[in-house]
């Protein structure tokens, strides 16, 4: 703290010294770059050094690739639809949605880690930092991006052996939709985060969250199925944020863009994210309300 000296000559000629705070340090880019690096470098570390995770996140979608998709190969034919050109494979129209699940699960997954930090205190070291709120969740939000990232390339490695072959720009031309579909779910896992109060809590408030947005989706079978069936599950699969991510990926594929799909996710973005950040301010949000790290800071 540096010292600002005023000086008022009394009637016996002395100084009086008044003592001002100094203003804080201005963080310039080097240093959000540091502390940007720094928490998605940890996120990628914890999942490199957390083997089971990686297996778990592999074999829940190849269960369902191998398993469930060839048992319903038979039944649950796929007729040519949008962005498909001839009639494809039941294995190879529930690719999109497999991924969709792999990035759904880790952003859960982020969610627990974001529970667990902020019941060991981890997370307050984080929060009192003297950077804005909203960029470090942003940081967190793209390590936890970057790891699905790493788990959805493995998963597509696996498919290719498994004669599940978009083509090969497809491979390029889906990373700005998985980006895009990872923040989604990444920040309405970050909201979900503001609410769990216990990692015990964790596990119900997953299943609430995960098997609906999941099931009641275009992940599995066309939408047009499910409107042959019921129109009211048809109007909430259609506005269910996981179907347009599921879309979104499964154009991006085959180098082709869901316009309407895009814009969803892009808006169902800004409205977690939004909601996230509301919810970790130390004066309004939720964490805040149940005396959490940063109340009151």
């Amino acid at each position: 703290m540096s010292l600002q000296s005023a000086t008022a000559q009394d009637a016996a000629g002395t100084a009086e010294v008044v003592v001002t705070p100094a203003e804080p340090p201005r963080l310039g880019i080097l240093a959000y770059y540091t502390c940007f690096r720094g928490i998605v470098w940890r996120e990628v570390l914890r999942y490199l050094h957390q083997r089971e995770r990686f297996l778990s996140a592999l074999v829940r979608p190849l269960v369902w690739l191998f398993i469930f998709a060839a048992g319903f190969r038979q039944t649950l034919g796929v007729s040519i639809i949008p962005p498909y050109e001839t009639y494809v494979l039941y294995e190879v129209f529930i690719t999109p949605g497999l991924i969709g699940m792999i990035q759904l699960f880790n952003a859960m997954q982020s969610s627990l880690s974001m529970v667990y930090d902020r019941e060991t205190g981890a997370m307050r070291t984080l929060l009192v930092s003297p950077f804005p709120r909203s960029f470090l969740l942003l940081s967190k939000l793209t390590g936890g991006v970057a790891v699905s990232l790493l788990q959805v390339y493995a998963f597509l490695l696996v498919a290719y052996f498994w004669e599940i072959e978009p083509p090969l720009y497809g491979y390029l031309t889906v990373l700005p939709a998985l980006i895009l579909s990872g923040l989604m779910l990444g920040s309405l896992a970050l909201f979900i985060s503001s609410v769990i109060k216990q990692l015990e809590n964790f596990a119900g408030v997953m299943n609430f969250v995960i098997f609906p947005m999941f099931f009641a989706s275009s992940a599995l079978y066309p939408l047009w199925r499910i409107k042959e069936s019921s129109v009211l599950l048809y109007e909430i699969c259609r506005f269910n944020p996981f179907t347009h991510a599921v879309e979104l990926i499964r154009f991006a594929l085959y180098g082709q863009v869901d316009w309407v799909s895009l814009a969803a996710v892009l808006a169902f973005t800004v409205v977690f994210l939004g909601g996230a950040i509301y919810a970790y301010n130390p004066s309004k949000g939720l964490i805040a309300r149940r005396g959490g790290p940063g109340a009151g800071a």
